[in-house]
């Protein structure tokens, strides 16, 4: 059976931003659970110090590369959970998260929340998806 997935949008504004209030998945055979992934080197070592742009998009490669090991993509991705040290800073660069969705063709539903410091104190944002197939 395929995956059917309904987005659930009752006001235009959050599909504008590249995210969905809302979706309901029917047919899901494998859900996938990521832990929070941030912008370490394969090493495990924190990288891009200071630079929210480098360290998004490395998030994003590691978020992927979990992803892929399942044989999912980020197409697959149905919730997204973002926590950042500066969201100011973070919306300045979102593009690069937006850029990344849409291309996959995917408006998961996601959250942004500002904390005051990630495990890590040179991080300064984390990813953490749930991805169904």
């Amino acid at each position: 059976m395929a995956v059917e997935r309904t987005t659930v949008n009752p006001w235009p504004w959050s599909a504008q931003l590249g995210y969905n209030q809302g979706e309901v998945v029917s047919g899901a055979v494998r859900t996938l659970y990521c832990s929070g992934q941030t912008a370490m080197s394969d090493e495990g070592k924190p990288q891009h110090a200071g630079d929210m742009a480098a360290q998004l998009a490395l998030a994003l490669d590691n978020l992927e590369a979990v992803l892929g090991e399942a044989g999912m993509t980020l197409a697959d991705l149905v919730r997204l959970n973002v926590y950042t040290t500066d969201v100011d800073l973070l919306f300045e660069h979102y593009g690069v998260l937006a850029g990344r969705l849409g291309a996959a063709g995917v408006a998961p539903t996601t959250t942004m929340l500002g904390v005051s410091r990630l495990a890590i104190p040179e991080l300064m944002v984390e990813l953490e998806g749930t991805a169904v197939e």
